[in-house]
C-alpha cells in the first residue's frame, strides 16, 4: 500500500537545507525519463548519479563518464519530472583541476538541463571549489566517504572509518565541505558508527549509502532497489521488488507468442477483420 504525494511546485535546494534533523530526506537515482517519471512522486531528491555509466553502459567503473553524457541525461530527467529537487553528478576530470573549471562545467550543466544543482566528490582538497561554486550560485551537494571516482587510487571499493586515520579524515572531509557551502552532504560506505557521528558534527543534513539510518535521509539506485541490476548487489542494499524477473518473464512470452505466430493478432494489425484502418 502506498500514498503518492502531490507536491504544488518543485522542491528546492534550499527545502532540502531545511530538512536537517527533520524527516528524513528520501532520494534515488534516475537517468532516464521512464524511471524518472515513476518515482519522481515519492522521492524529494532525484540524482542523476555517474553510476549511470555502470548500470546503462556497462562500464567498470564511473571514471568514463563523460560531461556530454550527464547533461544529456539530466535533460531527461528534469522533462519528465515535476516534483523532486533534481541534482546532477560532476563526471571525474569536470571540476578537479580549477575551481574555474568546476564553475564552466557546473553552469552549462544547469544551464542546459535545468537541474537545481551539482554533485560533486571530495573533502579537504575540494572545500575551495564548494566555496567558489556557492558563491556564484551554484547549489552543491558534497560526498565523502567512499568515493567511486577515486576506485583506482583507494585499490577498489571499500568501506572508510575503519580505522583512527581513516575515521580522522573522514570527519575532516565532511568538516571542510560543510563549512564551504554543500546544501546537503552524501556520505557513502561508511562505517556506521563513523556515519552517525559526523552526521552530528555537521550543518548540512547528511544523505547516506551504506552509511547509518541517522543520517537526514537515504539514496539508493534505483535500478538495484527494484531488481534491475545485472551486478551484484551491495550489502547496503535492500531489494523492494524483483523486476528483472517479471521482465524476463515478459521477454519469454512474447518470443513464444511470436514464435507460434499468436502474435500479431488480427487486433494488433490495421485494415484486418478486428482490427482498425486508421493509422495510429
Amino acid at each position: 500500500m502506498s500514498a503518492e504525494i502531490v507536491a504544488e511546485s518543485r522542491l528546492t535546494t534550499r527545502d532540502i537545507r531545511r530538512r536537517k534533523g527533520g524527516v528524513p530526506i528520501v532520494m534515488l537515482t534516475a537517468y532516464t525519463a521512464p524511471i524518472a517519471r515513476l518515482v519522481d512522486p515519492y522521492v524529494d531528491v532525484l540524482l542523476v548519479g555517474d553510476s549511470l555509466g555502470m548500470v546503462l553502459y556497462g562500464m567498470e567503473t564511473t571514471i568514463g563518464v563523460t560531461l556530454d553524457m550527464m547533461i544529456a541525461h539530466g535533460k531527461a530527467v528534469v522533462r519528465a519530472s515535476s516534483h523532486a529537487c533534481v541534482i546532477v553528478d560532476m563526471p571525474f576530470g569536470s571540476y578537479q583541476e580549477s575551481p574555474e573549471q568546476a564553475f564552466r562545467n557546473a553552469a552549462r550543466i544547469m544551464a542546459e538541463t535545468g537541474a537545481a544543482g551539482v554533485k560533486l566528490e571530495g573533502g579537504v582538497e575540494m572545500a575551495e571549489t564548494i566555496h567558489f561554486l556557492s558563491l556564484r550560485g551554484v547549489p552543491v551537494i558534497g560526498h565523502v566517504g567512499l568515493r567511486p571516482q577515486l576506485v583506482h587510487a583507494d585499490g577498489g571499493f571499500r568501506a572508510k572509518g575503519r580505522n583512527e586515520a581513516e575515521t580522522g579524515a573522514l570527519l575532516a572531509d565532511a568538516r571542510a565541505v560543510d563549512d564551504a557551502g554543500v546544501f546537503a552532504l552524501v556520505v557513502e560506505g561508511t562505517v556506521e558508527p563513523v556515519a552517525r557521528e559526523l552526521t552530528g558534527q555537521v550543518a548540512a543534513p547528511t544523505i547516506g549509502i551504506g552509511a547509518s539510518p541517522a543520517c537526514d535521509g537515504q539514496v539508493l539506485v534505483s535500478e538495484d532497489m527494484l531488481g534491475l541490476s545485472a551486478m551484484r548487489a551491495p550489502k547496503f542494499v535492500k531489494r523492494f521488488a524483483n523486476l528483472e524477473g517479471q521482465i524476463q518473464v515478459a521477454a519469454a512470452a512474447y518470443a513464444e507468442d511470436v514464435r507460434a505466430r499468436r502474435f500479431p493478432g488480427p487486433e494488433n494489425c490495421y485494415g484486418g477483420a478486428n482490427g482498425s484502418s486508421k493509422a495510429p
